[in-house]
C-alpha cells in the first residue's frame, strides 16, 4: 500500500506537500492577543505538515474569552501575524487561520477594555474559565445579541478575512465547532432567540452561513475553509434532536457556496461521544469538495482512512505539540516524543518557550544522544 499520507495533495490551488494537516490548538501565547515572534517560531517549527491552521484566532474584541489568545482585527496583529506567515512560507509551507469569536466561552478579566461577553442568547455556559488575574473563575451570563448586532458581527468576520490576506494568510477555517460563538447559533440550549437566527434548524444555522458566504465574497471559496463538531459536548453543548439534519442542510448548503474544505472533529479519544459512522457518511455525501478528518489519529488510521477515500486530508493535534517534526517521526516510523500537559496553556517556569518551542525535532535528539 502506497504512503498516501505522505504524497502530495491539492486543496484547491494550493498544492501541499503532504496530506497532513496540524489541527487548530490554543496556545496562549499572545500577550496582549498579538502574535509575536515565538508564535511564528513554534509554527515555522512544525511547517513540514502539508497544512497548519492556527490556534483560534478572534474577529472581534469581544471573542478574546481565553487568557492570551491572538486576535486579528487591527493592524498590530497584521503585523503580528505576517511575521509567522513569512516564516512558515519560507519553508515552503502553507497556513490557514482560524476565526474562534468564544461567545459566552469567556471571563470580562480575559477581554479587552471596552469589550464585552456576547452571544446568541444569555444562557451561561456551565464550568470555569481561567483568568491570569483571579485563576479560575465561573462562566458568566453573557449580553444577547441584538438582530442588528448579529449583522454586524457577519461584517467582523468578513473584515478579519481580508485582514488575514493582508497578513498573509493562504486561506481562513471558520471555527464552527466546540461550543464557540458559530456552535453557539447552531445548538438550541444555546441559542433560544425569536428571530431570523433561532427556532428553525435553517433559522440557527443561518449565522453560520451568512459568516461562510461574506468571507466566500471576500477572499474566495477556495481560501475558505470551515470547522464543525457533530454530536460535540465540549464547552457545554447539550444534545438535542435533529442534529443529523441541521449538518446535512449545513453540508448540502456549504458545498453550494463551494467552501475549500469542511473539517470534522471527533474528540473520542479524549472521552466525548463518537461522531455516528452514519453522521460522517451523510456529510460526505452532501459535502463533495475536501473533508478533513480529526481526532486521535495516528499514521496507520490516517493512511487507511485516506486510502478508503473517508477523508481527503487526516489532521493531527497534540502529537505535533512535542513533536514538531511530527511529519517525519511518522514517516520513519520513528517514537513520538510525550508532551507536558501543564505547558499546553501556561509558560513553564523557564518561560513562555517552555513546552511550546522547546521540544526538539529527532534529528537533534538523535545528534545529543
Amino acid at each position: 500500500m502506497a504512503d498516501k499520507l505522505f504524497s502530495p495533495a491539492q486543496l484547491g490551488a494550493i498544492t501541499l506537500r503532504n496530506h497532513v494537516v496540524i489541527a487548530p490548538m490554543t496556545r496562549s501565547r499572545s500577550l496582549g492577543n498579538v502574535p509575536g515572534p515565538l508564535v511564528a517560531e513554534y509554527y515555522a517549527q512544525r511547517a513540514s505538515a502539508g497544512l497548519i491552521i492556527t490556534e483560534g484566532t478572534s474577529p472581534s474584541a469581544n471573542g478574546l474569552g481565553y487568557a492570551r489568545i491572538p486576535g486579528l482585527f487591527n493592524q498590530e496583529q497584521v503585523a503580528g501575524w505576517k511575521l509567522t506567515t513569512d516564516a512558515v512560507h519560507a519553508k515552503d509551507g502553507r497556513i490557514f487561520v482560524q476565526f474562534m469569536h468564544t461567545g459566552r466561552v469567556a471571563h470580562p478579566l480575559n477581554l479587552p477594555e471596552g469589550s464585552e461577553l456576547v452571544a446568541p442568547s444569555a444562557v451561561a455556559a456551565a464550568g470555569q474559565m481561567w483568568t491570569d488575574q483571579q485563576q479560575m473563575q465561573d462562566q458568566p451570563e453573557p449580553r444577547a445579541l441584538s438582530t442588528e448586532e448579529v449583522k454586524a458581527l457577519v461584517q467582523d468576520f468578513v473584515k478579519a478575512a481580508k485582514l488575514a490576506m493582508e497578513a498573509g494568510f493562504d486561506g481562513v477555517e471558520l471555527h464552527g465547532a466546540n461550543g464557540y460563538l458559530l456552535e453557539q447559533f447552531l445548538n438550541p440550549h444555546s441559542n433560544q432567540r425569536t428571530d431570523e437566527y433561532g427556532g428553525s434548524l435553517e433559522n440557527r444555522a443561518r449565522f453560520v452561513l451568512e459568516v461562510a458566504a461574506g468571507t466566500v465574497a471576500a477572499i474566495g471559496a477556495e481560501r475558505t475553509g470551515i470547522r464543525l463538531s457533530p454530536w460535540g459536548v465540549f464547552n457545554d453543548m447539550q444534545a438535542y434532536d435533529g442534529v443529523d439534519e441541521l449538518y446535512g442542510y449545513l453540508a448540502t448548503e456549504l458545498q453550494k457556496l463551494n467552501l475549500v474544505y469542511l473539517h470534522l472533529v471527533n474528540h473520542e479519544s479524549m472521552g466525548a461521544p463518537a461522531v455516528p459512522a452514519k453522521t460522517v457518511d451523510l456529510i460526505r455525501e452532501k459535502f463533495t469538495n475536501t473533508l478533513i478528518l480529526s481526532g486521535g489519529y495516528d499514521a496507520k488510521r490516517a493512511e487507511a482512512d485516506l486510502q478508503s477515500g473517508r477523508a481527503d486530508l487526516v489532521a493531527f493535534g497534540r502529537p505535533f505539540i512535542s513533536n514538531p517534526d511530527l511529519v517525519e517521526r511518522m514517516q520513519a516510523g520513528a517514537e513520538l516524543a510525550e508532551a507536558d500537559p501543564s505547558t499546553f496553556y501556561a509558560p513553564g517556569p523557564e518561560g513562555f518557550h517552555q513546552g511550546y518551542t522547546d521540544y526538539p525535532a529527532l534529528a537533534a535528539t538523535t545528534a545529543n544522544a
